[in-house]
């Protein structure tokens, strides 16, 4: 048969390609329950290691993408003459559990696609922003004036640099739970780091990769209508994260995980425990001068977690659940994220106190501080106006709004 979204299904980079493929066995049952894995190279595989034959699987057509052109996407076709050959991994029948475990780890991985995008997004148009002059900036000894100094190109790329930061910190938190869990020395240390990196990897996934639209958008904004030209290059930022929220799984599917599979976990335990984290932050940010974060926060936690609670009581109702499971995993990635940049501000404000900082370093600490400011002040406050969109239920979803 033939397999179609290939990634890199087909090039000579590399003497042999190895292909995870999903099928079933002649006696399987129907359902995911009767998928198995298998590894179906290119070439098989001499036993003294050396390549052999060519195997019963090939490129048979390539996709015409939006983006990522550097990456060819395949049709495969496997089976058409002799028979493709491929090797049992794991059990029969254990295929989607298995396929899970890697599955997990690319999750993340295009989760920091959207953060690097966006980044890169950043980085030129704050670039552009510098050198672009336009019209006379309020305060400013010049005119034209470089349009970073107007006011709303300023917000554009305050919230294109906050959001790249809040994904950063997702990000590098995911990946530290992972590792510090793989490396544990004893089974309770270790499920305490598993259960959050399962908690954040739908969040960084699905987060991460819409917030990297935004951002990439914002860029084309950035440079107004040079932006739309594609010789600037800012457009081709937008048209390669826009992959990102659809392939390891759309991020509707992420914010369906996060509700019915990763709130659930401990019967909720797992998630209160991240909100008692939270709010136990701001003790630590009392009598700081960080003192302003502290209520846009606590309003932002207090909504997320009572948007949780009714998600845990009303498991029961999919279509209510499911309703509501979007808006809940956007609310959960603005409130995480907005919790990291503060306690990075708070580790900077305590650093430039520091009697030996120097002059640079100063100044990269106030830049994360400010940043953070800005996403919380800025950018958080939405987060609790998305309690009325998780918990409306399935009813908001009138379908006679299609005629």
């Amino acid at each position: 048969g033939q397999k179609i979204f290939i990634t890199w299904g087909e090039h000579d980079l590399t003497e042999n390609i190895v292909h995870i493929t999903l099928a079933r066995t002649p006696d399987a049952p129907a359902g995911t329950r009767g998928i198995s894995v298998f590894i179906v190279p290119k070439f098989s595989v001499n036993a003294d290691g050396s390549i052999g034959e060519r195997n019963d699987i090939s490129c048979v057509g390539l996709e015409h993408k939006m983006g990522i052109h550097a990456s060819p996407t395949c049709v495969m076709a496997l089976g058409e003459h002799d028979g493709a050959v491929g090797y049992l991994i794991g059990d029969e029948q254990q295929g989607m559990r298995n396929i899970f475990t890697m599955m997990n780890f690319a999750r993340l991985s295009v989760g920091v696609e959207g953060l690097a995008v966006g980044e890169r997004s950043y980085q030129q148009a704050l670039a552009f922003a510098h050198e672009r002059r336009q019209s006379h900036a309020i305060g400013s000894s010049e005119s034209p004036s470089p349009i970073i100094e107007h006011p709303d190109v300023r917000r554009m790329l305050l919230t294109m640099k906050s959001y790249v930061e809040a994904m950063r910190a997702l990000c590098f938190v995911n990946a530290a739970a992972i590792d510090r869990g793989s490396a544990a020395a004893d089974e309770a240390t270790r499920r305490q780091f598993q259960e959050v990196a399962d908690l954040f990897t739908p969040i960084s996934k699905g987060w991460c990769t819409d917030v990297g639209i935004d951002v990439a958008s914002l860029g084309i904004q950035v440079h107004g209508g040079m932006g739309f030209i594609e010789e600037t290059g800012a457009a081709q930022h937008y048209r390669d994260v826009r992959i990102a929220a659809i392939y390891e799984g759309t991020n509707g599917i992420q914010a369906i995980d996060l509700v019915g599979r990763k709130l659930p976990m401990r019967d909720g335990g797992v998630v209160r425990d991240l909100f008692a984290k939270m709010r136990s932050f701001d003790d630590e940010l009392a009598s700081t001068d960080l003192d302003d974060l502290r209520a846009p926060l606590a309003r932002a936690v207090d909504a997320a977690a009572d948007a949780a609670e009714w998600l845990l009581r009303n498991r029961t109702n999919q279509a209510d659940v499911l309703a509501g499971a979007t808006p809940f995993f956007r609310m959960a990635g603005l409130v995480t994220s907005a919790w990291l940049l503060a306690r990075c501000a708070l580790i900077a404000s305590q650093l430039r106190a520091g009697p030996t900082v120097d002059v640079d370093t100063r100044a990269w600490l106030d830049a994360k501080i400010a940043t953070a400011r800005f996403f919380v002040t800025q950018l958080l406050p939405g987060a609790a106006a998305l309690l009325p969109a998780v918990t409306g239920g399935a009813d908001q979803l009138d379908p006679r709004a299609f005629g």
